[in-house]
């Protein structure tokens, strides 16, 4: 092998690397939202369950299970406020 297909191939192999890179990091920003997402739709359904019992509903729908999957516990005591609020 000479040394021009050396440098092809190495040339080759850390362009393949530097595309990985730039596309892995919106991935896995992209794989947190769902996850967190998931995990505010959970909250908002144990949310209605609980408040089932007081008359209280949270509509679960992509924005609140967005909303509350971003923030946290503080975006579904936010989101209780507002209803309360509202209503």
């Amino acid at each position: 092998m000479d040394s021009n297909t050396l440098i092809a191939y190495l040339a080759g192999i850390i362009i393949i690397f530097l595309i990985g890179r730039i596309f892995i990091i919106p991935l896995k920003i992209i794989l947190k939202l769902i996850i967190n997402s998931l995990l505010g739709g959970i909250l908002i359904l144990l949310i209605n369950v609980i408040g089932a019992t007081w008359g209280f509903h949270l509509g679960l729908n992509i924005i609140t299970a967005i909303f509350v999957g971003l923030l946290g516990i503080p975006g579904s005591i936010v989101l209780i406020l507002l209803k309360l609020l509202i209503t």
